[in-house]
């Protein structure tokens, strides 16, 4: 796979698939794979934006980086392969994968988003990585989605190895959640201020109906993920406390 040097000009998802060694057969999957949906708005001849392929995408790498980490890492118990796998399909990580592969150039957005500084948002390229994952395996399959992915996670996984702290929060207070028997932890979402462009959210994480943390982001992920950070530091200052 080609590293792609990040740049402002859009390119087409033809000079996208050429960077990158992919050959689609059905290449309308790889233009819908890039169309945000405030292109969609903006352009009524477009018949479907990439959140249903982002849904799929996310299925896929869910499975995928799993499967990789279960046949790469023998000595892993399961609560170490859960969380390097939270670590590895999280919004940030997905984001960045995105950013290597200059998927940003060739992001189909309205003007808003445009504006807004869409092609640079980790919410929309994470979102946009998992369409396109979904799409290559609609098109070629999971051995083709597998080979696609396999260099990123490659390279991403020895750096999350030496840094604990990228583990997931939420994997990590929902282990210690049910060593407590007290079932897993609930993400509330108890508002939503700002722009379609530039939402922020505040989720609180409850256990047993108790809140434990409030976090705050740019999507509900980044926000519930705070939160479960929060809950943690909270656990840990009770622990101390005693």
């Amino acid at each position: 796979m080609k590293h792609v040097p990040v740049g402002a000009r859009q390119v087409t998802p033809s000079e996208l698939a050429k960077r990158l060694d992919l050959v689609f057969s059905n290449q309308a999957l790889l233009t819908r794979a890039l169309t945000h949906r405030s292109y969609l708005n903006e352009h009524p001849e477009t018949l479907e934006d990439n959140e249903r392929l982002e849904f799929l995408g996310d299925a896929v790498l869910d499975f995928l980086s799993g499967a990789w980490l279960y046949n790469h890492f023998p000595e892993m118990s399961e609560g170490e392969l859960t969380r390097m796998r939270s670590a590895l399909v999280r919004t940030e990580q997905l984001a960045e994968f995105a950013r290597n592969l200059s998927l940003g150039e060739a992001l189909r957005l309205g003007r808003g988003e445009i504006v807004g500084k869409g092609r640079e948002r980790d919410l929309l390229l994470c979102a946009t990585f998992e369409a396109l994952v979904g799409a290559l395996y609609l098109d070629q399959g999971i051995e083709a989605a597998l080979k696609f992915i396999q260099p990123l996670l490659t390279n991403a996984t020895e750096p999350l190895l030496l840094k604990s702290d990228s583990l997931d929060p939420k994997s990590r207070l929902q282990e210690w959640s049910q060593a407590k028997h007290s079932g897993i932890p609930e993400y509330i979402t108890v508002q939503t201020s700002g722009p379609d462009h530039d939402r922020l959210y505040v989720v609180e994480v409850r256990i047993k109906d108790e809140v434990y943390g409030q976090g705050s982001g740019p999507s509900k992920a980044t926000a519930a993920r705070a939160a479960a950070q929060k809950a943690l530091e909270y656990i840990n200052s009770s622990l101390y406390d005693k």
